[in-house]
């Protein structure tokens, strides 16, 4: 090929774009690896682990067959929209078949997404994908704000209202997850709620740098705080595409210790999350990259920095 030698990566990239342009059709075969090697100018170790790639992607099938393998069906993901806890994994594995890796999220928790990075990083420690670099930042609601939701369902006390007139500090811009706060801290809802935020975020963190040591791959992961409650949840994946899914608030119990919880809250993981894909038209690649200006100035202004405990 013309342009010198090749990597693996930009093999598997070059294969790829041949897919999604229909250069590659569902069904059919791959040259063999010794047809690849030499349109790359390559070893055959390069093409195996191009097409290892491509396979943890879920665009090839039949990869260990003697057979060269055929393009597999697409994974019902970009045209029709999904739960997020079906629909969310695959995308980010497919993500993390990039060199650099840069997964953008607003969330009321990590829910959703802790559990879906659990494909892309089996897919890492089988050795199908290798990214160099991990980037990921994850916007939360802050601990010091009334929550739209969860909140209790149970009528509220209304003999001492609180103080909504007061102005608000703004000298302090970090949010300090040790400061007390008795009027949210004493919410057994909102304990909740910022039990799972942390817990969850923190279990994210962990094993996503948990990558420098295991595959020197390098990783970086922040958290910011918003001052305000997210309506949806938005993921962005490489710059290049949009995951959206509305929070659908409903009453629900939840039985603890003390007795059950009544409180409207929603099931996030149930979501339905619609795809936008830069490459897929003018329509969507307006929508992926507004969404990415939305969220670099939430993450540049109003957002705090933020430091989860447990």
């Amino acid at each position: 090929m013309n342009g010198g030698r090749r990597t693996a990566q930009e093999i598997a990239d070059t294969l790829r774009e041949r897919i999604r342009s229909g250069d590659l059709r569902v069904g059919q075969r791959l040259p063999t690896q010794a047809e690849l090697a030499e349109e790359f100018g390559v070893e055959r170790g390069a093409v195996r682990q191009a097409l290892r790639v491509l396979h943890g992607a879920g665009l090839l099938s039949g990869v260990s067959k003697g057979s060269p393998p055929r393009i597999a069906e697409p994974a019902p993901a970009l045209d029709e929209p999904q739960p997020t806890m079906v629909g969310l994994a695959p995308r980010l594995a497919e993500a993390f078949t990039a060199p650099h890796v840069r997964v953008d999220a607003v969330c009321l928790t990590a829910q959703s997404l802790t559990p879906a990075l659990g494909e892309p990083l089996r897919l890492i420690h089988e050795g199908k994908v290798r990214p160099e670099r991990i980037d990921a930042r994850v916007l939360l609601p802050s601990r010091d704000i009334d929550l739209a939701f969860p909140v209790s369902a149970a009528p509220r006390d209304q003999t001492a209202p609180r103080d909504r007139t007061a102005p608000r500090d703004r000298t302090a811009p970090r949010e300090q997850d040790d400061a007390p706060a008795p009027h949210r801290d004493d919410d057994p809802v909102h304990r909740r709620w910022l039990a799972m935020r942390n817990a969850q975020g923190q279990v994210l963190q962990y094993n996503l740098e948990a990558l420098r040591s295991t595959h020197g791959i390098e990783v970086n992961v922040s958290f910011r705080a918003l001052p305000f409650t997210p309506p949806a949840k938005l993921y962005l994946l490489n710059g290049t595409e949009a995951l959206y899914a509305y929070y659908m608030v409903t009453r629900r119990e939840e039985p603890t210790d003390s007795g059950t919880l009544e409180m409207y809250d929603t099931l996030g993981s149930e979501s339905l999350l619609f795809s936008f894909d830069q490459r897929a038209g003018r329509r969507d690649a307006a929508f992926v990259e507004q969404s990415q200006n939305w969220f670099d100035a939430l993450w540049e202004t109003i957002a705090s920095d933020l430091t989860l405990s447990w």
